[in-house]
């Protein structure tokens, strides 16, 4: 381990995760553990004075022990390029308007790392970003017109699914059939009447057998867990009941990542997670990507380490 660093972690309210799968709460928890100051951070406690970005923190005792996972100092203010080396934005979906704006305030940092980087926050959305990467891609359609959706599910044969730019979770997603009564309601919703620009994409029957998330850290893979839909539904997020299954890379997960890693070195983007159905990429998430515990309990490892290895590397002189 290099020096004792400060590390702020701007997240959601941290008294109302579940620790036994958050994996923001695995990353604090291993800095803790080696020696690491580390703060706690909420968004709406950001600011700028002189130019300069501010955080109101407040110091965080972290134990693995339900319901009573965390202690916190008094909050203070803290002038992040004075007084931290790195700040875990981890403030989940959606990226709105508010986010945006935290986001735009850690732009303004000039020699604490932000991870990931915030500049392509702002343009690499979750959905949109994998889009750079087409060839790898089942038939992506991304527009706010119903005809034009109905148009591409007819191309498709009539199954396809349909899911917000902006969601988490399995939030708003819908496999949409051309015999369904209920269709043209679906995409008026998914699109809100015009309003809201939706992404179509065709329906993957390999979901059925796992939708694969695939955890990278600098480019590399550290680790997967394949998430499998309950009877009954379609979503396999395991925040919708989807089952945790130990998974392996395999040689179309090979292909896709050292098709990626450039670019995600390239911009910033040090810790992601990748979701692949059936050797295709549906989405890159960028944000606050999940998994680390899941993938714990199911290999007997540690992913939060491999993290935290990274993170050190980075700040003592590494490329990302």
């Amino acid at each position: 381990m290099g020096d004792r660093r400060t590390m702020i972690f701007l997240m959601d309210p941290i008294r109302s995760i579940d620790i036994r799968v958050d994996t923001t709460f695995a990353l604090m928890l291993e800095a803790q553990e080696r020696g690491h100051r580390v703060l706690y951070a909420a968004p709406e406690g950001l600011s700028v004075r002189d130019g300069c970005p501010v955080a109101r923190i407040r110091e965080a005792t972290l134990r693995s022990e339900l319901g009573n996972h965390v202690d916190l100092g008094p909050e203070h203010r803290l002038v992040l390029d004075e007084e931290s080396d790195v700040v875990f934005q981890r403030v989940d979906p959606p990226v709105d308007a508010a986010y945006a704006v935290v986001t735009q305030i850690l732009t303004l940092c000039q020699r604490t790392r932000v991870l990931n980087r915030p500049e392509s926050i702002l343009f690499a959305n979750e959905k949109m970003y994998a889009l750079h990467f087409r060839e790898l891609m089942p038939e992506t359609l991304v527009t706010r017109r119903v005809d034009e959706l109905l148009e591409f599910l007819a191309k498709l044969g009539g199954e396809m699914i349909v899911k917000p730019l902006d969601g988490k979770g399995g939030e708003g997603i819908f496999h949409v059939r051309s015999d369904d009564r209920n269709l043209s309601s679906i995409l008026e919703q998914s699109t809100q009447f015009g309003a809201r620009v939706t992404m179509a994409q065709r329906y993957l029957a390999a979901v059925r057998n796992g939708d694969k998330r695939i955890l990278l850290v600098d480019g590399a893979p550290i680790g997967a867990v394949l998430r499998v839909p309950s009877e009954g539904e379609t979503r396999a997020n395991l925040h919708v009941g989807g089952r945790a299954e130990r998974a392996a890379l395999d040689e179309n997960d090979r292909r896709i990542i050292e098709r990626i890693e450039p670019s995600l070195r390239r911009d910033g983007l040090f810790f992601v997670g990748i979701d692949v159905i059936g050797g295709y990429l549906t989405e890159i998430n960028v944000t606050s990507p999940t998994g680390i515990q899941e993938a714990n309990a199911l290999g007997a490892v540690r992913l939060e380490a491999r993290v935290l290895d990274g993170v050190e590397a980075l700040l003592d002189g590494g490329d990302a």
